[in-house]
């Protein structure tokens, strides 16, 4: 997925995390705040500042190791603070704060593409460019996957049967572990399936 990784291309990777990861984090600051959350806002995380939101273990050494041995990242920011009480349109709103998170990466590989494709990208940007919109396809995915406490699991849990949902919110306190158990026991499998999802998702790109 994101070929070698060289000493440089580890830098084009890490200023890609830079960029993206606050978006993505912000994103879903700023969509619970039009929903009527204001928690973020009053904990100063509506912000697109890197250090308000970057864990140094989660967000730039775990991605680095998952990606040398499994071919992608697994990548993690400071959880932006949501009062789903707050929200308006209770459960769905909870799942559009959510979504903003992905669709904010989904929308920073499209404009990554489109630069490539017609603004001739060249020198610094030629060779970032591709890992930039390699990296947030990889984003969009990723979180997407239904799995407590990744975004497309709050999106899941709002369409959800109740049964369904009871057992996410079980879920929830050890989402992180089973997370990080597919990674562990799948390592390989997981990395061929997202490589195929991420194919189909840049084929559609410009």
């Amino acid at each position: 997925m994101f070929g070698s990784l060289s000493g440089t291309n580890l830098v084009y990777y890490v200023v890609a995390i830079l960029i993206s990861l606050p978006i993505h984090e912000a994103m879903h600051g700023f969509a619970a705040y039009w929903l009527g959350d204001r928690t973020a806002a009053e904990q100063g995380r509506l912000s697109l500042n890197p250090l308000k939101h970057i864990d140094p273990f989660m967000t730039v050494i775990l991605p680095v190791i998952t990606i040398l041995l499994f071919g992608f990242p697994f990548l993690a920011a400071k959880p932006v603070p949501i009062n789903p009480y707050r929200l308006k349109f209770a459960e769905f709103g909870s799942a559009i704060v959510a979504a903003a998170g992905p669709l904010s990466n989904l929308a920073l590989a499209f404009i990554g593409a489109l630069i490539l494709r017609f603004g001739g990208a060249t020198g610094f940007f030629g060779n970032f460019l591709p890992i930039f919109v390699v990296l947030n396809v990889a984003l969009f995915i990723f979180n997407l996957f239904p799995i407590p406490p990744l975004d497309g699991s709050r999106v899941l849990y709002a369409f959800a049967p109740e049964p369904v949902q009871r057992v996410m919110s079980r879920m929830e306190t050890y989402g992180l572990f089973i997370v990080f158990g597919i990674i562990l026991l799948l390592g390989n499998s997981f990395a061929s399936l997202l490589g195929h999802l991420e194919n189909y998702v840049l084929s559609l790109l410009p």
